[in-house]
């Protein structure tokens, strides 16, 4: 026995190193040398230098949305959903790197039964109680006789007795010859099993395991990047709203002194009821404004309370209270083509689906092959509790055990084409993931771009409409130019600040959104991984 189990154990370790299944490398990546994006948008503040996009929203000096967003981290419900997951899938590497290792069982039992009397072989010639009951009822008979051959009892008291004597030894075990009916069985020891991984399915399983976790985690990454861009996003254009609120108010206030000063003026006789009619629509048509903005800012509010894990109307009095929306920093970093590929989580996370993909691959081909484990087992069994300890109670088994399958009708190759229909899909959507991380980024670029031009040009218009407006009030209270003019100029002037309102908050949020499109806000200080670009 020691001499099959040393060479059981030699042969799998000369095998060892056949692991079957395709050998995963990364995907070679042709990424673009620059972003096109960049070189015509150098009034923009865009430069190709490497950024630190690790903690992005301290560019944009708020310390009410780094509170917010440090809050956000701990309590976001959806990002201690995707902890959770990680963990899950840590559980799940430890379960498949467990079947390297032998199986141990202890197990332990009392059985307590009887055996069956109607199981005895029966004796009997022919009709009635046999030969063997005949002569017990005659012996018993004879016994019955007294002295002389004279019966002392009656003749139905001897076949009563006889035939009690013969059912009784029937339906009790003998004490000389055989078995008792009742016994008792102790049994207790240990069993172990150990697979020998001749053809690496363990170790397949395990490289799916590992890749799973890694996915796992860019997944919480992808989660993290997101959350921190959504908690910014709600922020600005919760000032934005409000912002614009106080220019719709100011606006208001405008028009309310327009129209005071035109009733005041129809009652010299100056101007007709026209004009008054005139201010008063426009001074409704700006206040209509104000409830859309008012739901707008309550909105964000709830939506901000809820990325923070708390009810709606938690952060009402925190920021109800007015504030500017944060300036863009004057020059933003966005690096090379070639550093999004470490950087994005999503692209990171389909590599490794791919990683995980190609290793199941091996461990479905390795059902090919039989499977090799070593079984044994030691313990001690005794229907006597006194005995359970002595050497002539032990029992204990060794040796190998083999399991193929012969014929399974074709089940193991079909599983094998899934596993390398399932890579090629996990190799598109790798692909495609690097196509939509390109496309994103460059669609930021041009937004931020085009709305930093945009917005020089809503500046200059709310200045010049602003000059518009007061050289109208005056020429109106001097009866120099007509009440239509006035209007206009204020029509203008509050449509112009609104949409210079507007655009510093797509400003800001198209840069967060590059930032995000970039992958920004995680630490990348492990070695580098994924992807390799040629």
């Amino acid at each position: 026995m020691k001499v099959c189990f040393r060479y059981t154990v030699m042969a799998a370790l000369i095998v060892s190193g056949c692991v079957v299944g395709p050998k995963y490398t990364s995907p070679k990546v042709e990424a673009p040398e620059e972003w096109s994006g960049v070189a015509p948008s150098e009034s923009a503040g865009l430069t190709p230098e490497s950024p630190d996009l690790t903690i992005w929203w301290q560019a944009l000096n708020d310390p009410r949305l780094s509170d917010l967003i440090d809050r956000a981290v701990l309590s976001n419900p959806g990002l201690q959903i995707a902890v959770a997951r990680v963990r899950e899938a840590r559980a799940q590497r430890a379960v498949a790197t467990a079947d390297f290792w032998p199986q141990f069982n202890l197990n332990s039992s009392h059985t307590y039964r009887g055996a069956s009397l109607n199981t005895q072989p029966s004796t009997s010639n022919g009709p009635g109680l046999g030969r063997q009951v005949f002569n017990q009822a005659a012996n018993t008979a004879i016994q019955s006789l007294g002295p002389g051959g004279v019966p002392a009892v009656t003749a139905d008291s001897i076949a009563t007795n006889a035939l009690s004597k013969i059912v009784n030894s029937r339906l009790t075990p003998s004490s000389s010859g055989g078995s008792p009916r009742e016994s008792n069985l102790f049994a207790a020891g240990f069993d172990a099993s150990w697979e020998l991984d001749l053809f690496g399915r363990i170790q397949r399983s395990v490289e799916a395991a590992d890749a799973d976790l890694a996915a796992s985690e860019e997944d919480q990454r992808g989660v993290l990047v997101s959350l921190l861009a959504e908690v910014a996003t709600n922020y600005v254009e919760l000032r934005g709203a409000q912002l614009r609120l106080n220019i719709a108010r100011e606006t208001i206030v405008a028009q309310q002194d327009t129209l005071d000063v035109t009733r005041t003026r129809q009652t010299g006789g100056f101007v007709g009821e026209l004009d008054v009619a005139q201010a008063e629509a426009q001074l409704e048509t700006t206040r209509s404004q104000v409830p859309l903005l008012e739901v707008a800012i309550r909105q964000n509010i709830y939506q901000l309370s809820t990325l923070l894990g708390e009810p709606p109307g938690a952060l009402i009095e925190e920021l109800s209270e007015v504030q500017p929306i944060p300036p863009v920093p004057p020059e933003i970093p966005v690096g090379l083509p070639s550093e999004l590929l470490r950087r994005r989580p999503d692209i990171r996370e389909a590599e490794r689906n791919l990683a995980a993909a190609t290793a199941r691959i091996g461990v479905a081909t390795a059902d090919l092959f039989p499977r090799v484990s070593l079984t044994g087992g030691f313990g001690t069994q005794t229907a006597d509790m006194m005995h359970f300890l002595d050497a002539r109670s032990l029992t204990w088994s060794l040796g190998p055990g083999i399991q193929w399958s012969l014929f399974d009708g074709g089940r193991i190759r079909a599983n094998i084409e899934v596993q390398n229909a399932r890579e090629e899909q996990a190799l598109i959507l790798y692909q495609q993931a690097l196509l939509v991380a390109f496309q994103d980024v460059e669609n930021t670029l041009v937004a931020y771009a085009s709305e930093r031009t945009r917005r020089q040009a809503l500046t200059a218009s709310v200045a010049a409409n602003r000059r518009a407006t007061e050289l109208s009030n005056e020429l109106y209270t001097r009866g120099l130019t007509p009440f239509l003019n006035v209007l206009e100029s204020q029509r203008s002037l509050y449509a112009s600040q609104d949409q210079l309102a507007q655009s510093d908050v797509a400003a800001v949020t198209d840069l967060i959104a590059l930032y995000k499109a970039l992958g920004g806000g995680w630490r990348l200080d492990e070695p580098e991984s994924g992807p390799s670009v040629k």
